[in-house]
């Protein structure tokens, strides 16, 4: 409904008339912010000009008055008469005021536990590299050429003297076009930005996995942490990860006969619902089944004080590689491939989204088999 502005008269001392403009429904005064109908304009005229100069002042106080009367007019109805195109690019306008940092950390702060420390270091390096602040009407392709650049020089907050890796580098870049894609879909952005700035490339890192002989000199040696080691164990029996490990309950845990056991749970990093058999030892490793709520491994914790628990064991088992509790995953896929099943069947069994995830596996296999070649040589 279009607003209607009239130029009214109140009588006042002095033989004067106050000039104001009366509204048609309420308004908000933007001087108060409540509802009112009346705007007083300071506009005053005689109320029986006598002479030609009173009444000439009074035309051209009138004059003033539905000058302004217009204009108000306009601006408090322009919105009706706009064109969808032109809302949309005030809607975009004043969106790329806003601050994009500030975008980023209410995308930060609705991240889980698994990937939200990786969102804080991005953020970061972002402050770090913008100062604070920069709006989204300032984001272009060449500022995130420069970003880039950064990130790939920067020193590592950790460690002032170390550069930071291209593996984290990567990762936080990663973080920042997650949110110019989630910018393109709330408007923020009049053009999907993300599609054009291109990715770090992370390098191929070496991933550490046991043999059958070193999981079973493992299983011989004692863990000063059982816990740890009975989930380490269920680790490379089925491929999950911690997090998903530590968020079993026994509601999640199936038999459906003539198949077996199963888990059917979401995947933390992913997302995407499984419904996962394992093996009937990985079953045996779960212990008494308790109530379908209650977790799987109840109190199970991870850090780096349980982390050397990890380390004790595997080095009083005689293993000196370089291991967290993740390779006992790398294990699992490893072994798996070794043993032939095929690449996609082992990429679904890990919840990867991506057969190139699970393709890094099959290079360890190769390399392995070529060492394993190399140490037959004759004396020729």
């Amino acid at each position: 409904m279009a607003i209607k502005v009239t130029v009214r008269q109140k009588e006042i001392s002095n033989g004067r008339y106050s000039l104001f403009l009366d509204f048609y429904p309420h308004i908000k005064s933007p001087k108060t912010g409540k509802l009112t109908r009346r705007e007083y304009l300071g506009i005053y005229i005689k109320k029986n000009p006598k002479t030609h100069i009173e009444k000439k002042d009074n035309k051209e106080s009138i004059d003033i008055a539905n000058s302004i009367s217009s204009k108000r007019k306009n601006e408090l109805n322009k919105p009706e008469i706009y064109t969808g195109y032109e809302l949309e690019q005030l809607k975009i306008k004043e969106r790329g005021e806003q601050d994009f940092l500030e975008y980023f950390e209410k995308l930060m702060n609705k991240r889980e536990a698994s990937t939200y420390n990786n969102w804080v270091s991005a953020h970061k390096y972002l402050k770090a590299f913008t100062n604070g602040s920069i709006k989204f009407s300032e984001l272009s392709h060449t500022f995130f050429d420069d970003f880039k650049e950064y990130l790939l020089t920067t020193k590592s907050t950790k460690s002032s003297k170390k550069k930071l890796s291209q593996n984290s580098a990567s990762s936080y870049f990663n973080k920042v076009k997650a949110t110019l894609k989630q910018a393109y879909k709330d408007e923020y952005l009049s053009y999907n930005l993300n599609e054009r700035v291109g990715s770090i490339k992370p390098e191929e890192t070496q991933r550490n996995f046991l043999t059958f002989e070193e999981l079973n000199q493992l299983i011989k040696t004692k863990c000063k942490n059982p816990q740890l080691k009975t989930v380490g164990l269920f680790s490379a029996l089925t491929g999950l990860r911690f997090s998903d490990i530590k968020n079993m309950e026994w509601g999640d845990v199936e038999y459906i006969k003539g198949n077996g056991y199963f888990i059917k749970f979401k995947h933390q990093k992913t997302k995407s619902i499984e419904m996962l058999p394992i093996p009937e030892q990985a079953f045996e490793l779960m212990g008494e089944r308790k109530e379908i709520n209650e977790k799987v491994f109840e109190g199970l914790k991870y850090s780096a004080h349980q982390n050397k628990y990890l380390y004790t064991w595997f080095k009083d088992a005689g293993i000196t590689k370089k291991i967290t509790f993740h390779c006992l995953r790398h294990t699992y896929a490893t072994l798996q491939l070794s043993l032939g099943t095929d690449l996609y069947t082992v990429s679904k069994m890990l919840g990867h989204k991506d057969l190139k995830t699970t393709q890094i596996y099959a290079k360890i296999i190769d390399q392995t088999k070529r060492d394993t070649t190399n140490k037959i040589k004759l004396d020729f």
